[in-house]
């Protein structure tokens, strides 16, 4: 729809009287109606905010196609994985490997038969010997979407077991496959969530989600017996807390993992007794959270039982209480214990340390008592490092996958004896028409700091071309997360250097909430601290601009599902210092999906962000900052907001009502339009075809480009 000078104008929601009451307090919400996402109403809203999208973001046509060649150009797009060497129960072994080919979505993955692991073969092109295991583009063949949840391997390498979602919806079908003879022998087990592992060769362990997607049950298949004799093997009725199954490295113990936000628990199924009942490494404690790593010698626990950074304890295998637990390494207020992976030479350890990611090794002496921590070192201020565990206990070797925000996804090896790194390969960028070259050097990164409201130091990860100047002229990306403990780390990007090459400047704002700085950092960002996510973010904000790396009204604000809870949060508390704000699958009415346990994945939230509707305190708390609640009259900045229609973490109801609540209150300005960009066949992920992807990320970096050029 155009108006009478021929300029399109925005949808106009439908309003439907209803008002929600909780602990006396009462509120209209004319968009409630958009909780049924099969009412034909929200489907022609979401068309129509579609057609008004694309009419408002006409003219990036040809920005938007420089972009996505930009990303394809920079991008080898035949390419192919490190080979991985695995040697199954039964003796043989392989070198595993994907390749990803020009004009295909999907990648492929093969292995190779192999005698030692010293040479790494050239599989460059197809070697004699190559077997295919999976190709997920033949999977994806006549689907819109498609999603691989589960791809493991039975303990002697002769069958697959895979799952597909093709969707968006997070509901997947469960197959079983002959790699040779490339003949389904089991499935579809359908409906049945993403996760699952092998006990042995004849039996594999699924997951079964509920009606508000939850993992909750573990069942196990026998194979070649009817899907109706399964028998049910752990079913978790606490709605706090998901369920997963894995493997131990070497295959003795299955793992059925159960855990909430804050606290864990760990039970074993032993490979030997795979109909055997699990058994409970130590019964959950509410605020304990704890992971297990399986060792011929023994258990290795992280936990957070007695220092709030997590320590290390060692425990039999047969051990059933924390009584069993015997400490190794004692936590420290300094640095985040966050893994371990056990070998007979040492403890490979992961850690966060001063903002960043680390790895470091404890030799075990002959008595096997460990030697001093050794941390591994990497010459770059800003980098994200993570420890790949080898199967093999008595390896001599592991990898690691390293980057930062100017050096491309790497993979590395780790001699155990040296504590020698070898770069084994580098995500290449290719030569760019325009830019040339690729020259890391071209770049730079450093670490800033921003100081909260309370005085708390937030770190930011900064990255712009060395030649973009800091004298308050550039635009700027400033991009954020803050919940869950999740660290967003610095890391590479192709698709950034289209900023980066016309002049921006990019930064993560590592707010609380993340798990950055440990799980202190965590606690001061939820529950009744959540707002200092959201006023660190606005510090992190201030800190750009008024030290000249970004100008005046040419900032930018970014982040997706919880995180665009903070940029809905973030446009009602500062909005003046913004220019945009891209909001991805945005977690926006946070309080009405809260208080309703029945939508999907509920109940697990409330440790996250209280139980409003128990708790009137938490209730008042949590309306004081949901973005929906706190719309008022005024002008904001330009705001593209993008969601899936199948989204079960974010509903689309979320953004939909949002999006037109902010239309009911803004103050006319086509300068600032408010932009609502939904994929119909996709999930919370986005579109899962890698060429539409690129194009979904050029469109939103040519919003983004077009807004500071005005």
């Amino acid at each position: 729809m155009v108006d009478r000078e021929g300029s399109p104008v925005p949808p106009d929601a439908p309003q439907v009287p209803f008002v929600r009451e909780f602990h006396g307090d009462r509120v209209e919400d004319p968009y409630h109606w958009m909780a049924d996402k099969s009412d034909q109403r929200f489907l022609d809203y979401l068309a129509a905010e579609n057609a008004y999208t694309d009419a408002m973001t006409a003219h990036l046509g040809p920005l938007r196609e420089d972009l996505f060649e930009d990303i394809s150009s920079r991008t080898k797009q035949t390419d192919l994985s490190v080979p991985g060497f695995i040697t199954h129960v039964g003796g043989r072994s392989f070198w595993y490997y994907t390749r990803t080919t020009e004009g295909l979505d999907y990648p492929a993955h093969y292995r190779l038969p192999a005698t030692d692991r010293d040479h790494i073969p050239d599989v460059t092109h197809a070697p004699a010997g190559e077997q295919l295991v999976l190709d997920v583009n033949q999977l994806a063949q006549g689907t819109d979407f498609l999603a691989l949840g589960l791809a493991d391997l039975s303990p002697d390498g002769n069958l697959i077991a895979y799952s597909t979602d093709t969707e968006g919806d997070e509901r997947f079908d469960l197959y079983v496959m002959d790699i040779d003879s490339r003949e389904v022998v089991a499935g579809p087990i359908e409906g049945v969530g993403g996760g699952g592992t092998w006990i042995t060769d004849e039996y594999l362990l699924y997951l079964r989600i509920d009606d508000s997607w939850r993992p909750h049950e573990v069942w196990r298949h026998r194979l070649g017996t009817p899907v109706a004799e399964d028998v049910l093997v752990y079913r978790e009725d606490d709605e706090r807390f998901f369920v997963a199954v894995d493997a131990s490295r070497d295959r003795a113990f299955t793992l059925i993992e159960v855990a909430s936000k804050i606290t864990g628990e760990t039970h074993l199924i032993p490979a030997a007794d795979p109909t055997a009942g699990p058994r409970c490494v130590a019964p959950r404690r509410d605020g304990v959270d704890y992971t297990v790593e399986v060792a011929p010698d023994g258990l290795y626990i992280v936990h957070n039982a007695d220092h709030p950074q997590f320590s290390l304890s060692k425990a039999p295998l047969d051990a059933s209480s924390p009584a069993d637990w015997h400490t190794i390494l004692a936590g420290s207020n300094d640095r985040r214990l966050l893994s371990v992976a056990a070998y007979a030479r040492g403890l490979v350890v992961s850690h966060r340390t001063a903002g960043l990611s680390g790895v470091a090794f404890l030799r075990s002496d002959a008595d096997g008592s460990l030697g001093p921590w050794q941390d591994l070192s990497f010459n770059e201020p800003l980098y994200a490092v993570d420890a790949a565990a080898d199967p093999d206990f008595h390896a001599d070797r592991f990898r690691l996958s390293y980057e930062s925000m100017v050096t491309p996804l790497s993979v590395l090896e780790c001699r155990l004896d040296s504590l020698e790194l070898t770069t084994l390969k580098r995500t290449p960028v290719l030569d760019h028409p325009r830019w040339g070259a690729y020259d890391p050097s071209d770049y730079v990164q450093e670490r800033l700091w921003a100081q909260a409201d309370d005085g708390t130091a937030v770190p930011l990860s900064v990255v712009r071309r060395r030649d973009t100047a800091l004298d308050g002229t550039a635009p700027g990306l400033l991009y954020g997360y803050g919940a869950y403990e999740v660290s967003m780390d610095p890391f590479f990007s192709i698709a950034r250097l289209s900023l980066l090459d016309r002049g921006f400047v990019y930064a993560i704002a590592h707010v609380r909430g993340g798990g950055e700085l440990g799980r202190p950092w965590y606690e001061q960002g939820r529950l009744q601290h959540k707002r200092n996510t959201f006023t660190d973010f606005l510090a992190c904000a201030r800190t750009l601009l008024d030290g000249g790396h970004v100008a005046p009204g040419r900032l930018i604000a970014e982040g997706g599902s919880a995180g665009g809870l903070l940029m809905g949060a973030v446009l009602n508390l500062g909005a003046e210092l913004f220019c945009g704000v891209h909001a991805a699958v945005p977690f926006v009415d946070a309080l009405t999906t809260i208080l309703n346990p029945e939508l999907p994945l509920t109940v697990v939230e409330w440790d996250e962000w209280g139980n409003p509707l128990h708790d009137a305190d938490a209730y008042a708390y949590l309306k004081s900052y949901s973005p929906y609640e706190n719309v008022a009259p005024g002008r904001r900045p330009a705001l593209l907001v993008t969601a899936g229609l199948h989204d079960t973490r974010v509903e689309v109801t979320e953004p939909g009502k949002w999006v037109a609540r902010l239309r009911d209150l803004a103050v006319a300005d086509t300068g600032s339009p408010i932009l609502l960009k939904t994929e119909m066949a996709s999930g919370h992920g986005g579109v899962s075809a890698r060429y539409q992807a690129w194009r979904d990320r050029a469109f939103e970096l040519a919003w983004m480009i077009d807004l500071v050029a005005r």
